[in-house]
């Protein structure tokens, strides 16, 4: 299994970076960037600095922070450590709030509350960037640890243009886009059937923890006879449905904008 053509055991991020469907993104982002200019950008959920990087075209310093501190090597990019669900950060510090590959991450429960911050920091804009109506019955993996089903990657928010516009109610929506094109879906039966199996195809070896018990995800379970026939049973069951699935984006940006007085 792959996703944006990059084998799911990923370790080299700069490879992953060079992928078609990342090129396309990091297109994306640059084009609504390309209107701004000047000021102080933070760049949450920085990782490799990827984005953190891109930002200096047009901002004049950049704050790279994710969980512990990125190593950043760039002269206008400080990386910092915090946490996106209660920013250490006075209220409008940046001109541009960026947030991109985190918010489908966040424990459910902290959603509003990560949002709200990242509203609260900008006094300009707020780009988020998440995947679009992913289906996450597919590629779920299940923990050898405590049996816990996971979502994909971790990823256990879904989005779409409306949830996104009801988690940022105190801002102006400025623009929508949308990056790659796909199909992949499943059905209930396909993915009751694969649990049953263990869910053998999952995204195992991702960095994301078991949402169960916090342990690594690191190989699939074992599988008796049953689980087998049990894995070739929803493979057949998903081919019914899966030529009938619409096509749609990979993934979405939504650019907001800090509301006027009034």
């Amino acid at each position: 299994m792959k996703i944006n053509d990059i084998p799911i055991r990923l370790v080299d991020l700069k490879h992953y970076r060079q992928s078609e469907g990342e090129l396309q993104r990091t297109a994306d982002v640059e084009r609504l960037l390309s209107q701004m200019s000047g000021g102080v950008a933070i760049d949450v959920g920085a990782r490799d600095g990827h984005f953190s990087k891109v930002l200096t075209r047009y901002f004049d310093s950049v704050v790279a922070l994710d969980l512990e501190k990125p190593q950043v090597q760039h002269p206008r990019v400080r990386g910092v450590a915090g946490d996106v669900t209660c920013l250490d950060l006075p209220t409008g510090s940046f001109d541009l709030v960026m947030c991109t590959e985190v918010l489908e991450h966040i424990d459910p429960e902290a959603l509003t509350s990560a949002c709200s911050e990242l509203a609260r920091v900008s006094r300009g804009h707020v780009l988020i960037g998440v995947p679009f109506k992913q289906d996450v019955r597919i590629g779920r993996t299940t923990c050898t640890g405590c049996g816990t089903v996971n979502p994909p990657w971790g990823h256990v928010n879904t989005f779409d243009e409306l949830r996104l516009l009801s988690l940022f109610p105190t801002m102006n929506l400025v623009e929508v886009s949308y990056v790659g094109v796909e199909a992949s879906s499943t059905n209930e039966l396909s993915a009751y059937l694969m649990n049953l199996a263990g869910n053998p195809y999952g995204t195992y070896g991702q960095d994301e923890p078991c949402i169960g018990c916090g342990g690594a995800i690191s190989e699939a379970p074992s599988r008796s006879l049953l689980q087998k026939a049990c894995t070739k049973a929803a493979h057949l069951v998903r081919r019914v449905t899966e030529p009938l699935a619409p096509m749609h984006p990979k993934w979405i940006h939504c650019l907001f904008g800090v509301k006027g007085p009034g």
